[in-house]
């Protein structure tokens, strides 16, 4: 195989390789992506031709067509090619935007109920020509994947973030809190629970919220959670009727709810929420200043002035 012959490899191929790999069959993969069987069997061969490997095994008859290990370490490959030119694509679309078009924005739940309201209330009469389109997702994880692909153009994630080709910039530390029912023995002590009395307690967390990772750190030992939702309100009416006490980042709660009672724990990490965005793709001045605005409305919230809400 010669060096060269990897500069004949096109994107067509690499999109042959996901179809057949995904529909598990030259024809389906044909339908998927619109061509005829022969064409998607000639595209896999060329690019076999390229590399110089056996890409799929063809076992004949009903079974399914599967890769080989060197079709799916080229899949990787793949994806991540296919990743870049959908963010290059962006990235000429938002640079013809200038300062009008769409800002795609990824958020979860707390960020949304807490942060999003002032950070748009104050952004959108300074940039009228800008549409915000929000995407909702209770994982940061799945939209860090978005941002990677230039599906989303920012997003709000915890910190540390996931690998992946990112810069941020740290907007608040959201301190964990004990939520108990209101009346709880709890909440009439001087004192914040200790880990070892955290650590009897049937506990309601959060599914997707990364930092969660860090409690048992820093426990040393292991946390009982009978109950986990996504859904704040849930979270917060469970323990309000006594199903157990949530071990969750205050932003995601309502500390106006009659029927809990919220503990600050100074011994618990905080949450470190952040904007992230792709660092090797154009960012607007809108995308710019949709971040500067969110820093000033999140400090602004750590202070307790911004819009009666009050973090600590």
């Amino acid at each position: 195989m010669e060096p060269d012959s990897w500069l004949g490899v096109e994107m067509r191929h690499f999109l042959a390789l996901e179809a057949v790999a995904r529909e598990g069959s030259f024809g389906k993969a044909a339908t998927a992506l619109g061509y005829t069987q022969s064409a998607v069997s000639q595209q896999i061969a060329k690019l076999e031709q390229l590399v110089g490997h056996r890409l799929v095994d063809r076992p004949g008859g009903p079974k399914p067509v599967s890769l080989t290990d060197a079709g799916r370490l080229l899949l990787t490959h793949a994806d991540a090619i296919a990743a870049r030119v959908s963010a290059a694509q962006a990235d000429l679309t938002a640079l013809a935007d200038g300062e009008a078009g769409t800002l795609r924005v990824g958020v979860y739940q707390s960020a949304g109920q807490r942060i999003l309201p002032e950070v748009m209330l104050r952004f959108l009469p300074a940039w009228p020509q800008v549409n915000v389109a929000l995407t909702e997702s209770s994982d940061d994880a799945e939209l860090l994947m978005l941002v990677e692909r230039g599906d989303l153009d920012l997003t709000f994630a915890d910190l540390p973030l996931t690998e992946g080709p990112f810069e941020s910039v740290e907007l608040l530390r959201d301190p964990y809190v004990l939520v108990v029912p209101a009346g709880s023995p709890l909440a009439q002590r001087d004192t914040a629970p200790t880990w070892r009395e955290l650590a009897e307690l049937d506990l309601i967390g959060h599914k997707h919220c990364r930092s969660l990772a860090q409690l048992e750190t820093d426990a040393r030992r292991p946390l009982r959670f009978v109950f986990r939702s996504d859904h704040n309100q849930t979270v917060q009416a469970l323990v309000g009727s006594g199903v157990g006490s949530a071990l969750v980042p205050r932003l995601t709660m309502d500390p106006e709810d009659e029927a809990t009672e919220l503990i600050d724990l100074p011994q618990v990490t905080p949450r470190l929420i952040s904007f992230a965005w792709h660092r090797d793709r154009y960012r607007t001045p809108a995308a710019r200043a949709f971040v500067e605005t969110a820093q000033t409305v999140c400090a602004e919230l750590e202070e307790g002035v911004t819009g009666g809400l009050v973090l600590y």
